[in-house]
């Protein structure tokens, strides 16, 4: 898992579901479809949605092009309102 942004108002993380832990042997159990995603937090309502599989693809394809661009805050916020409106799920602790 790895956070990516964290403002007032959003929080980004990554999350690599199918990946070792720090120091862990990966099981040779056959071949697995590697899966990440990521985990939107609106902490403005309190509601998160995870982007997995073609969306998650989507917003991996965004992330790289803030990269080559080097967006300002508002952009990046505007980006993520915009994926907020899917975010149905309250935020629970982990």
């Amino acid at each position: 898992m790895h956070m990516l942004y964290d403002s007032d108002s959003f929080a980004v993380v990554h999350i690599l579901a199918n990946a070792p832990m720090e120091g862990e042997v990966p099981e040779a159990t056959g071949p697995q479809i590697p899966r990440h995603g990521f985990e939107i937090v609106d902490k403005r309502s309190g509601k998160e949605v995870y982007l997995d599989g073609s969306w998650a693809e989507m917003f991996q394809t965004q992330i790289q092009a803030w990269q080559q661009s080097t967006p300002s805050q508002e952009e990046v916020e505007d980006t993520l309102e915009g994926y907020a409106c899917l975010a149905q799920m309250p935020v629970v602790m982990h």
